[in-house]
């Protein structure tokens, strides 16, 4: 589809007063898009070209764009509610923190709110200092935690290290995903202050932990007093078929950190719920941390609809069946490309697809793009296209999604191996079962 002249003078503008650098990149990977209208998990792009989201901003639309009963309760907040005054106690901070208490694994009491994940971040690494005492930071290799201060310093050194920010070993140790004994080892040593993770890296493609690897490293944090940080930012609010990740694991952090979908993509807010040790500061100095816009009243009236919906046992049994649905319709794929799409990685709808190419999903994701749906490679794993379905699609948009699928796959490998590109296989639609209400 050609470009059409408004498009393109909105890219050329792009480029020069916006960012040029991740502008340029997106042109050159195929991607023109430029998001214009968006309602449920469609984005509209500026020419009119309808895609289906299964990006969803790291899972920010996780209820789909402009989700009605989000939108809702922010629009009618509005006629009472402003952004507030972050220094006093709020009627929706408390509302929000009381449904966070409730929600998240025993123990996790008190809510600090963030205006982002990566502030969210910050304040849990600064929690744990103070509550232990101890500098060091015990992190894995790879990931991705955010960009600022604190959290680009325990992220990859493709980031901390472009803004001077990496941190000496003195204070952070980095050490490989899935590599229990080295992770034991840093643990032993008894001087970290915490030891923080995503419970499934995301922006390393979603590798899935090992059985056992989450809770020995729990145990170990226990035995030398280090804390344990669940960052839960993409992995929680029932994407992984039960509220947060680490419950999926039998995980009890001293910390979990929450954002993105939190703010129903409608008004941004993030927070950080810590048990009492690690909240310790809060009762010495509640000073410590401020944020003007951490905890808006506005982004709190949309995480409490947000909590809602998620916790609705309907929702959870709708996220356990289009898991299933997807993961037969996704093995299905494999098997018709199994020299190319070579394999899956999924816990209830975070799933990778691993493609054998160094660069496999980046034109996985083009011929998507090309084909209606809007998917991304994995920042860190470009062999690995993440692949984020809602939380409340229904059957017929899965069906549409595989389809579309299966042409973007046959056609990326035909570009990549110079084989020909066979017409789509019809992707058989697993037993039928009746979708939750």
């Amino acid at each position: 589809m050609a470009m059409s002249k408004q498009k393109a003078d909105f890219i050329e503008r792009s480029m020069k007063y916006w960012n040029p650098g991740k502008t340029a990149d997106w042109q050159r990977m195929g991607v023109d898009l430029v998001i214009d209208r968006r309602e449920g998990y469609y984005l509209y792009d500026l020419d009119g070209r309808r895609l289906i989201d299964v990006h969803l901003n790291g899972g920010t639309y996780s209820l789909g764009h402009r989700n009605p009963e989000v939108v809702a309760a922010v629009r009618e907040g509005l006629d009472y509610f402003d952004i507030g005054n972050h220094h006093f106690p709020s009627i929706m901070r408390t509302h929000v923190a009381q449904m966070l208490e409730r929600l998240t694994p025993k123990g996790l009491k008190n809510t600090i709110f963030a205006s982002g994940g990566a502030e969210a971040i910050d304040i849990a690494l600064k929690s744990a200092r103070h509550a232990t005492k101890r500098r060091k930071i015990i992190c894995i290799q790879r990931c991705y935690h955010g960009h600022t201060g604190l959290a680009v310093q325990v992220g990859d050194d493709r980031f901390s290290k472009l803004f001077l920010s990496d941190a000496p070993r003195s204070e952070v140790v980095k050490v490989p995903f899935n590599d229990l004994e080295a992770m034991l080892e840093a643990i032993a040593v008894g001087d970290a202050a915490c030891v923080i993770m995503e419970t499934i890296p995301a922006t390393y493609g979603f590798p899935m932990p090992l059985p056992g690897y989450l809770t020995a490293i729990k145990k170990a944090c226990e035995k030398v007093g280090t804390l344990y940080v669940a960052d839960e930012v993409q992995t929680g609010l029932m994407r992984t078929g039960e509220m947060w990740g680490v419950d999926t694991y039998g995980v009890v952090p001293d910390m979990l950190v929450t954002g993105k979908g939190l703010s129903g993509g409608v008004y941004p807010i993030a927070a950080v719920v810590v048990n009492e040790r690690a909240g310790q500061w809060l009762g010495e100095d509640g000073f410590g941390h401020m944020s003007s816009f951490g905890g808006s009243e506005l982004g709190c009236l949309a995480a409490a609809k947000v909590l809602e919906i998620c916790a609705r046992p309907e929702t959870r049994s709708q996220v356990h069946y289009i898991s299933a649905y997807l993961g037969s319709g996704l093995r299905q794929i494999r098997a018709n490309y199994p020299d190319f799409f070579t394999g899956i990685r999924q816990r209830g709808i975070v799933m990778g697809l691993e493609f054998n190419h160094g660069q496999g999903a980046v034109h996985v994701m083009k011929h998507l793009y090309q084909n209606g749906v809007w998917a991304i490679f994995s920042t860190l794993d470009k062999a690995v296209l993440q692949f984020k379905p809602g939380l409340l699609i229904d059957r017929d948009m899965c069906d549409e999604i595989l389809t579309r699928l299966d042409a973007a796959v046959g056609q990326a490998q035909a570009e990549l191996f110079g084989r020909k590109a066979s017409a789509p296989k019809k992707v058989q639609k697993p037993r039928s079962r009746r979708l939750a209400a």
